[in-house]
This record gives C-alpha cells, sequence and structure tokens, in this order.
C-alpha cells in the first residue's frame, strides 16, 4: 500500500545552534561561512543560536554577535532557544523576538539540563511567552526527553501530552517533541503523536529527532506520515545534548531531503547545495561527519569533496 504523505514540509535547520552546541566552540565568523552556505540551499527556517548561559554552553558564548549580523540574510527566518525568562528577554532585545523555549518531560533531565524540576518549567512558560508576545515574536515550546529519559528511562506518554496541553494554556503558539537520546522508533513514534493531536486538536506540533541509534529517519518518515509538516534536521548530522549522556547526532539535513524529496515530498531545499553546507560544516568543525548523503552524494551526483577520509573499494 502506497503511504499517505503530504505534498511539503517545512524543514528547520537548526545546526548552528543543536549543531554546534557539543562541539568545541568555533569562531562567530565561521559561524557565518556556514550560514552563508546554508543560506543558498532554499531553507526558510534557522536556529540561530542559543540565549544560553556561556559558562554551561561555552559554544553559544557570541549569540548576540551571530544575532547582530541576521539582517544580512533577509530571506531567512530566525529562532533563537531559550531555557528560562532571562534567555527570552536577551533574545527578544536581540532582535529574534521567535523562540523555543526547551523543557524536559523527565525530572532528571531537567534537572541536569537547567537545574529545576519539570513542573517549574512547565510554570515558566506563561512568563516566557508573555515576554516574547509582547517583543511581538511567537513562542514554541519544545519538550525535550519526549520519549526517553538517559536518567529516568522511558518517558509516559501521558506525562508528554499532560506538558504539551499546559504549555499551550499558559500561551506557547505551538509544541514540537524532541527526542533528545536519539531512542524513539516509527511505532511509538506515531503512538505519541496521535494521543498529542488527540489532546491538542489543531494546535501545530513539530518534531525533532537524533539519529544516535540510526533510526532517526524512519522516525521522521513516521511522523511525516501521521501529519507533521515542521521537522528540524541539522546540517551534516552535527549534533548532541551535553547534558544527556549518549545524545549524539541529529538526523542530517540532506538526509532528510534526499529521502523526502525521493518520496514525493517537497521541501524547498536544493540537495546538492545542502550537501555543499554539509561539506562546509566538515571544515568548520574539523573532523568527519556522519552523513552518508554527505558522503556518497544523491543518485544524479558524487560530491567532490567528502565528508569523510575513506577510501577504497567495496
Amino acid at each position: 500500500m502506497i503511504p499517505t504523505l503530504p505534498p511539503a514540509v517545512s524543514i528547520r535547520e537548526v545546526g548552528l545552534r543543536d549543531g554546534l552546541q557539543n562541539e568545541r566552540p568555533v569562531s562567530t565568523e565561521a559561524k557565518l561561512r556556514l550560514l552563508d552556505a546554508l543560506a543558498v540551499t532554499g531553507v526558510r527556517r534557522v536556529e540561530l543560536t542559543a540565549f544560553v548561559s556561556p559558562r554551561a554552553v561555552p559554544a553559544m558564548a557570541d549569540a548576540e554577535a551571530l544575532a547582530a549580523q541576521a539582517h544580512r540574510w533577509p530571506q531567512l527566518e530566525f529562532s533563537a532557544l531559550v531555557a528560562g525568562p532571562g534567555g527570552a528577554r536577551r533574545a527578544v532585545t536581540a532582535r529574534i523576538p521567535d523562540v523555543e523555549y526547551v523543557l524536559s518531560a523527565a525530572e532528571g533531565h531537567s534537572q541536569a539540563n537547567v537545574r529545576r524540576g519539570v513542573d517549574e518549567s512547565v510554570r515558566l512558560t506563561e512568563q516566557i511567552a508573555e515576554i516574547v508576545h509582547d517583543g511581538g515574536g511567537t513562542c514554541e515550546v519544545i519538550i525535550a526527553t519526549a520519549w526517553d529519559c538517559p536518567f529516568d528511562g522511558p518517558t509516559p506518554p501521558e506525562r508528554v501530552v499532560e506538558i504539551a496541553g499546559h504549555a499551550i494554556a499558559l500561551g506557547a503558539d505551538r509544541i514540537s517533541v524532541a527526542d533528545t537520546v536519539g531512542t524513539a522508533t516509527p511505532v511509538r513514534v506515531v503512538g505519541l503523536l496521535d494521543r498529542l493531536r488527540a489532546h491538542l486538536g489543531d494546535c501545530s506540533v513539530g518534531a525533532h529527532f537524533h539519529n544516535t541509534r540510526g533510526a532517526g529517519l524512519a522516525s521522521a518518515y513516521a511522523a511525516v506520515q501521521s501529519g507533521v509538516v515542521d521537522l528540524d534536521a541539522s546540517v551534516g548530522g552535527l549534533g548532541g545534548c551535553p547534558f544527556a549522556p549518549g545524545a549524539s547526532g541529529n538526523i542530517a539535513t540532506e538526509e532528510l531531503v534526499y529521502l523526502l524529496e525521493d518520496c514525493g515530498v517537497g521541501t524547498g531545499i536544493d540537495l546538492s547545495a545542502a550537501i555543499d553546507a554539509a561539506t562546509v560544516a566538515r571544515r568548520v568543525v574539523g573532523h568527519d561527519l556522519a552523513s552518508g548523503v554527505g558522503r556518497a552524494g544523491d543518485r544524479l551526483r558524487t560530491p567532490a569533496a567528502s565528508l569523510g577520509a575513506t577510501t577504497g573499494q567495496g
């Protein structure tokens, strides 16, 4: 049976934030070179940075400096991640009023990530939403560890649904669920999304997957089949959560584009340009990347510069 798929999805490029947060800090100039490469791919939504403590996440210490250059790409819709009201104020002041407020569905990860409990984090949604709405922006709540927590184990789906409902009631404009440790698989993805849809109705729900255990693309495809049209992906597969042990690698933007476009789902992103951007990302971070499409190219093109250094026959 041919699966039911939407005609198009919107991919948010998170390489500059989620992709680089677990790397040694790179210069603002290097980030701008990567942003230049991303801008020509046709992507429209870009997670630019995170307004968080530079002591906790040194790679994001240049948030304001990076935001000051955002005007150079007027065709892009920029957003930034925040972990509390202070970050929301910084984002609005830096003229990046569209924020993603990340909170965890699991107590263990919440304490490791932001040093506060889940219920307190949920209550802060109201204050953060007010700050960004007053600044003319939007507030998206990203629910981390939506499927599993590295400290607490499986996350009860009803807990995620409860948190999502509270966040919307407190002023969030939309919800996204994140597979922070890369443990989700298609059946569990669809199960949670079905519950959220039944509870939230027409509220927009996006998804963010890691490829830690090789199931990220399968999970993303299942989410699209289930009706999700807003997905996150990271150039070259860069990424990982510094506060979740073993949480490596987002799904790669070029791999997601290859998969969806070849299935007839439009992304608006040029695959060849996305592969080029992944090559720039490799040079910026100074090491090989995990993306298979980045190494092998698409069906019609083999990249001139691979993301890895492997050679051989096979």
